[in-house]
């Protein structure tokens, strides 16, 4: 793996301050929406200028485009970590559980993820997470600093892909229809359940994996 250099000072800083404002959005996500989060506000609490937030981000919506990223980038070095150990279906399910876990710790953060994400028109690649970033906000992720930075989708594909090539799943398998039902159930669950049930999710979530693999092996026999 290649070495990776150590960040400057002045990268340092830029992140600590990026990634404060990120934490103080999330802590109002949890009592309150991203609605009724003000610029004002957020750089009250990280004692910086109005006008300094917009050198961090040029949108207020960006700041959950960021949240996102930094989310996506965890959830790809721990779908990394299963792969490790796992292929195929145990990866996607281990993310899924892995998932579930992070919407109870942080449920008003996810829930503005996942509405965000439905609201979008076009995804949103966003700011690169800086090699400074990582360092700091996941400081006990051991290689995170160099992992590329795929999509969730991306994950989710090549998972498929490798249950295939496994015989997890049968070889006439269509991924793309397997995709969008992957994503409906990643980003359905969670709102039908979030407000009811978010301890049920990750039961949920097993049960309609669970649907899915038996449908596409069904209609392969068929």
């Amino acid at each position: 793996m290649q070495a990776v250099i150590k960040p400057s000072l002045r990268e340092r800083k830029f992140a600590r301050t990026r990634l404060s404002l990120a934490e103080a959005a999330t802590r109002h996500l949890e009592v309150a929406s991203f609605e009724t989060l003000s610029v004002k506000t957020l750089c009250e609490r990280v004692q910086i200028s109005e006008a300094t937030f917009f050198n961090y981000f040029p949108r207020k919506e960006d700041l959950i485009i960021y949240l996102d990223r930094l989310w996506t980038l965890e959830l790809n070095w721990y779908g990394r970590q299963s792969a490790g150990q796992h292929k195929g279906l145990a990866v996607i399910e281990a993310l899924f559980r892995y998932t579930s876990i992070q919407i109870q710790k942080k449920p008003g953060l996810m829930g503005e993820i996942i509405a965000h994400e439905a609201r979008a028109r076009e995804r949103s690649h966003g700011m690169d997470i800086t090699t400074a970033e990582r360092m700091i906000a996941f400081s006990d992720l051991e290689g995170i600093e160099a992992l590329p930075d795929d999509s969730l989708e991306s994950l989710l594909r090549n998972s498929l892909q490798a249950a295939i090539d496994l015989g997890e799943l049968p070889p006439n398998t269509v991924i793309a229809a397997a995709m969008v039902a992957l994503v409906s159930i990643f980003y359905g669950v969670p709102l039908a359940l979030q407000h009811a049930n978010p301890a049920a999710i990750g039961a949920m979530y097993r049960q309609q994996l669970a649907l899915l693999w038996a449908g596409l092996r069904a209609v392969a026999v068929k």
